[in-house]
This record gives structure tokens, C-alpha cells and sequence, in this order.
């Protein structure tokens, strides 16, 4: 088993003066959520995600070495312009990490990011954009000690992008990947991602994904408190047991192709993660009401047409309509004849299945 102390860089001073690495990270939607968390962003159950190919963050780290190695020293850049806001999240990270990556306090960093979608549209830039610095991070490992190998540099490279934001950990590389311990995936772990390791139907090859943005502003309760919120849950056990049952049954079903069930097990599950906020104390809803009209269009759409599309959410208002290649024409087209009216000046993205971080 790889424990965390295995993720220790311990060889002697860096030797390297100065340079910049440059990546790309995709965002990543979850089809058995993970909601609530341990200490150190351990999750409380297991989760498996769609990486997205559109939806992604692009960071570019340069670094130069400085005389003194006692504090961390950074700039941020957003789109070529400070950001004094994103600092306080990025000092916190490098904090979490220098246990693991002891030749950071060595070098001045500047880092610029962008994303490829509209910022605060409603999509968490958190997973994409923790995933990219880490991977750029890791290129400077590499470049320090180049005996890593390919495997090594990619799990600790999602274990660093866990400590950022927990989800990160499933944006660094496959098209679905899971997190956290469970019994019928092997090498599977708390601690990073792994990429979903049996042959997935072509049901899912080239899935799609198009995220209608209902509500782009910014929601009443964080990740993060409401993750917290788990801990003294009526229902928390429950829940637990649930995500690795569902977790169990859409292996099977992204191995066997069988639409129907993939279809109610992902709708329940992010039911379920909303539900799971409506019964906390403090409770609250974060679905607004033309996210219920959405939901409620898919099912009649469904219904109708037998067309196998399908929603999930996040931890907002938010939609993902889910569907296969096959009936891409007909699904857009009930998108756009019935669905963007309920977005926020008509905005949505068209995504589909990518396959990770990339150096660009």
C-alpha cells in the first residue's frame, strides 16, 4: 500500500535556477459524488468521474531560484493580471504541500492561469485549475530529480492536487477515474486518483456532456462547509454505504454499456448529494427553481422520445445533460428548442469525454 510518506522528496538541494513548464487540466464532473471528507481531504466515501476535453484551466509556472529558502514566494497572475484574491487558496496549498515538495521555499514562482471557459460561470475552476498547478509542479520535481517515473509523477501529482481541492485529484489523468478506497478496484485509493481500470463499453466512448449554466453567481455555502456538514449527519452512514454500492453497480455498467441502469444510478446520485444538503444542520438548497424545470424537461423528454439522456449536478445549480454520441443531433436540438431559456443569458457548454492533464 503507498502511504503518504512515500510522497516525500528528500534528495539534496535543487539544482536548477530557473525555467517554466506550462499545462493544461480538464474539469471533471463525478457520477458517484463524494460529499463529506476526513482530515487532510481524505474522502469520506469513493467517487467516479467523467473527465471533461473542453472545460479546462491552462497554467503556466515560471520559476527562479532566491537566496533565501525560508518562505514560500509567489505572484499570481489571472488571464496576464494579478489576482489578489486567488492568493490567500494558492498560499494555503503551497502550505499543505511543502512537506511533500521541501524545495519550493528554494524558488520565487510566478503563476499565470486561465480558463478555457467563462470565469464564475458556475463551473468549478477549483478542480481544474489545482490539478494544473500541481502537474507543473511536478514537472519541476522532475526536472530536479529525472528519475521519477511516469507512474509516480502522475499519482503524486494528483495526491498534491487532492490537498488544493479534494476533487482535483480526478483531473489529472483517464477519461474516468476514481477516487477513494474500494474493495473492487484495484490499486484504488484515498490518496489520488486512478484511472478506471477495466474496458469501458463504446456507450461511452466519446460521451457526452452539456452543461447548461442555470445560476453563474457565487453559492450561499461553500464546498467546503457544506462537505463539513457531514460530520454529525443523520444520515452520513447511510450515504457512505450508498456511494460504494452505486460505485459497484456502475462498474458494471460502464463495462456492460447498459444505459438504463447507468442512467438511474447517476440521477439518484446527484439527487442524493442534494439531498444530503437539505438535511444538514444548517440545511440549504443550492438547486434553484429553473433547475427543477430542467430536470423535469429531461424526463418528459425521455420519456417521449426514449432517447437515453440523462442529467447529474454539482454542488450547485447547475446541470449536465448526459448522452451518447449516437443521438447528439436530436438531443442539441431539444437543448435548444427547450432548455437554454432556463440558463442564465442563454449560456451552455458543449463538452464531451477527454482523457486528462496534458503539457502543453
Amino acid at each position: 500500500m503507498i502511504s503518504e510518506k512515500d510522497f516525500i522528496f528528500n534528495q539534496s538541494a535543487a539544482s536548477i535556477n530557473n525555467g517554466n513548464f506550462q499545462w493544461s487540466a480538464p474539469s471533471n464532473i463525478a457520477l458517484v459524488k463524494y460529499w463529506g471528507k476526513k482530515d487532510n481531504q481524505i474522502p469520506a466515501n469513493p467517487s467516479v468521474s467523467l473527465t471533461l476535453k473542453e472545460c479546462k484551466t491552462i497554467t503556466k509556472l515560471t520559476f527562479v531560484k532566491k537566496d533565501d529558502n525560508k518562505n514560500l514566494s509567489f505572484d499570481l497572475l489571472f488571464e496576464g493580471k494579478p489576482k489578489e484574491d486567488f492568493k490567500p487558496k494558492i498560499q494555503k496549498f503551497f502550505e499543505r504541500i511543502e512537506i511533500y515538495c521541501p524545495y519550493l521555499k528554494n524558488y520565487h514562482f510566478t503563476i499565470d492561469t486561465q480558463n478555457t471557459f467563462p470565469h464564475s460561470s458556475g463551473i468549478a475552476s477549483s478542480a481544474s485549475g489545482m490539478a494544473a498547478l500541481a502537474m507543473n509542479i511536478m514537472s519541476l520535481e522532475k526536472a530536479i530529480n529525472p528519475e521519477i517515473t511516469e507512474d509516480y509523477f502522475n499519482q503524486k501529482a494528483s495526491f498534491l492536487a487532492r490537498l488544493g481541492s479534494g476533487s482535483a485529484c480526478r483531473s489529472v489523468k483517464g477519461n474516468i477515474v476514481v477516487w477513494g478506497n474500494h474493495k473492487e478496484i484495484e490499486n484504488s485509493s484515498d490518496l489520488f486518483g486512478v484511472e478506471f481500470p477495466f474496458e469501458v463499453h463504446s456507450n461511452f466512448k466519446n460521451y457526452q456532456d452539456t452543461i447548461l449554466l442555470v445560476d453563474k453567481g457565487e453559492k450561499q455555502v461553500s464546498s467546503t462547509i457544506g462537505h463539513d456538514l457531514m460530520h454529525n449527519h443523520p444520515f452520513a452512514e447511510q450515504r457512505f454505504l450508498q456511494a460504494h454500492h452505486n460505485l459497484s453497480a456502475i462498474k458494471n455498467v460502464l463495462t456492460t454499456g447498459d444505459l438504463d441502469q447507468f442512467i438511474q444510478i447517476v440521477e439518484s446520485e446527484a439527487l442524493t448529494l442534494h439531498a444530503m444538503m437539505m438535511t444538514s444542520m444548517p440545511y440549504f438548497i443550492l438547486m434553484k427553481p429553473n433547475t427543477l424545470e430542467i430536470i423535469n424537461k429531461i424526463w418528459k423528454f425521455r420519456n417521449e422520445t426514449k432517447i437515453p439522456v440523462c442529467f447529474t449536478l454539482d454542488a450547485g445549480a447547475n446541470v449536465h445533460v448526459l448522452y451518447t454520441e449516437n443521438v447528439r443531433v436530436e438531443t442539441l436540438q431539444f437543448i435548444k428548442d427547450e432548455l437554454v431559456g432556463y440558463c442564465q443569458n442563454g449560456q451552455y457548454i458543449c463538452d464531451e469525454i477527454g482523457f486528462g492533464a496534458q503539457k502543453l
